[in-house]
C-alpha cells in the first residue's frame, strides 16, 4: 500500500475514531430465570441505549431479524424511541436486510429518523446472515443476488440525488422522482456490511460507502487484506478515503474470570441454537476460551477488552469499532453493567492506548 494512503488511514483513525455498541435484541432471562417476552426486551433495549448515550458511547446499532430468539424486527421504530431519550449518540442498524426491503420506504423511514434525531441517523445495508425475511415478505431466495444488487443501486441513487431517475428489473422505473421527507442537512451515512466477500468489499468502494466488516470468529488480522482491497478500490474508482469499521461480539465484567463465566452459558446457547440450524458442532468451553484468547471474542475486564479493541483498531486501521454486546439469554442488569463499564472505562482506555 502507498505510504500516503497509510498516513491518511492513520490520521483518520486518530481524528474520527468511534466506539459503538450493537445488539440484535437477543431474548434475555428475567431474574427468576424465565425468558422475557419480546416486548420486554424491546423496552430494555431502549433503556440500554439511553445509558450508552449517558456514558459516552458514540453509536448504537440494532440488527434486524425475524425469528423467535431476537426481538428486533423493526429497528427504525425503536431507534426513534431512543432518539427521544438521547442527545448525542448516533443511531443506526446492524444490519438492515436490504434484499427483502423496499429502498424507497427504507429511505423514508431513515430520513424520518434523521429528522427526529437531528441528524444522528445512519444505516448499515447488508444481506444479513439469516434468510427468514425472504419467505416472510414473499421473496424467492433464487433472486438473492439480483435483489441485493438492484436495490443497492436504487438506494444509492436515492441518497445521491434530489430527483431520482432509475430503472431495473425489480420494479417500474423512476423518472425525476422526489422522495419525501428529504434530509434536512447533508447525506444519510450509509455503510455496507460485509462478512468476508471480496466482491462485496469492491462493491462498497464502487458506491462510495463506508465498509463495516462483521468479524465473528478467528483472528481479526486475517481481514487486513480486505481493508487493503477496499482502499485500493476506492483509489481506482476515484473516491476519497472512507471509514472502515468492525462489528464483533463481546462481554465485559469487573474481572476476566467473571466475564468469561457469565458470558459462557448464553454464548453457548446462542451458538448451539444457530449451529443446530446450520450444521455446526456444539460449542465447547475449550473452543470458547480459544476464541477469547486468539480470535474475535472481546470478553474480559475493562482493561483486557480495551487492549484487545485497541489492537484490532491498530491492525486494521479502523474508524469505528462496535461491540455486539448482547449474546443469548443474558440478563438485562448484566448488560446494563457492561454498558457502564464500556462507556466509562473501556472507551477512555482505548483512546489512551491509541494516543
Amino acid at each position: 500500500m502507498p505510504d500516503n494512503l497509510v498516513i491518511a488511514q492513520d490520521e483518520m483513525m486518530v481524528q474520527k475514531l468511534e466506539l459503538g455498541l450493537d445488539t440484535f435484541g437477543d431474548v434475555t432471562r428475567s431474574e427468576d430465570g424465565r425468558l422475557k417476552h419480546q416486548a420486554e426486551v424491546i423496552r430494555d433495549t431502549i433503556a440500554e441505549a439511553a445509558l450508552a448515550d449517558e456514558v459516552g458511547v458514540d453509536a448504537i446499532a440494532l440488527g434486524e431479524h425475524h425469528r423467535e430468539d431476537f426481538a428486533i424486527s423493526a429497528p427504525e421504530i425503536i431507534l426513534a424511541a431512543i432518539a427521544a431519550r438521547t442527545s448525542r449518540i448516533r443511531l443506526g442498524t446492524a444490519v438492515t436486510v436490504l434484499s427483502s426491503d423496499d429502498p424507497i420506504r427504507l429511505f423514508q423511514r431513515f430520513s424520518t429518523l434523521d429528522a427526529i434525531s437531528r441528524g444522528r441517523g445512519e444505516i448499515i445495508l447488508g444481506r444479513g446472515s439469516f434468510t427468514e425475511s425472504f419467505p416472510l415478505f414473499g421473496f424467492d431466495l433464487r433472486d438473492y443476488e439480483r435483489l441485493f444488487e438492484e436495490k443497492l443501486d436504487l438506494f444509492a441513487a436515492i441518497i445521491e440525488n434530489e430527483k431520482v431517475t432509475w430503472s431495473g428489473s425489480i420494479r417500474p422505473p423512476l423518472i425525476e422522482q422526489r422522495i419525501f421527507p428529504p434530509l434536512e442537512h447533508g447525506s444519510l451515512r450509509t455503510w455496507i456490511g460485509v462478512g468476508g466477500s471480496p466482491e462485496s468489499v469492491v462493491r462498497a468502494a464502487r458506491y462510495g460507502m463506508p465498509l463495516m466488516l462483521a468479524i465473528i470468529g478467528g483472528s481479526p488480522s486475517r481481514f487486513r487484506p480486505y481493508v487493503d482491497l477496499y482502499h485500493r478500490a476506492l483509489e481506482q474508482f476515484g473516491r476519497p478515503t472512507l471509514p472502515v469499521g468492525v462489528h464483533s461480539p463481546g462481554y465485559i465484567a469487573d474481572t476476566d474470570q467473571r466475564a468469561r463465566d457469565e458470558y459462557w452459558e448464553g454464548y453457548k446457547a446462542m451458538h448451539d441454537r444457530i449451529g443446530g440450524e446450520r450444521g455446526w458442532p456444539p460449542m465447547t468451553r475449550a473452543a470458547y476460551e480459544q476464541e477469547i484468547e486468539m480470535g474475535s471474542l472481546y470478553v474480559g475486564s475493562p482493561e483486557t477488552v480495551a487492549r484487545k479493541i485497541a489492537s484490532t483498531i491498530s491492525a486494521l486501521g479502523l474508524s469505528r469499532f462496535s461491540l455486539k454486546y448482547s449474546g443469548g439469554p443474558l440478563r438485562h442488569d448484566n448488560l446494563m453493567h457492561l454498558i457502564e463499564l464500556y462507556g466509562r472505562e473501556v472507551i477512555p482506555r482505548v483512546r489512551q492506548l491509541l494516543a
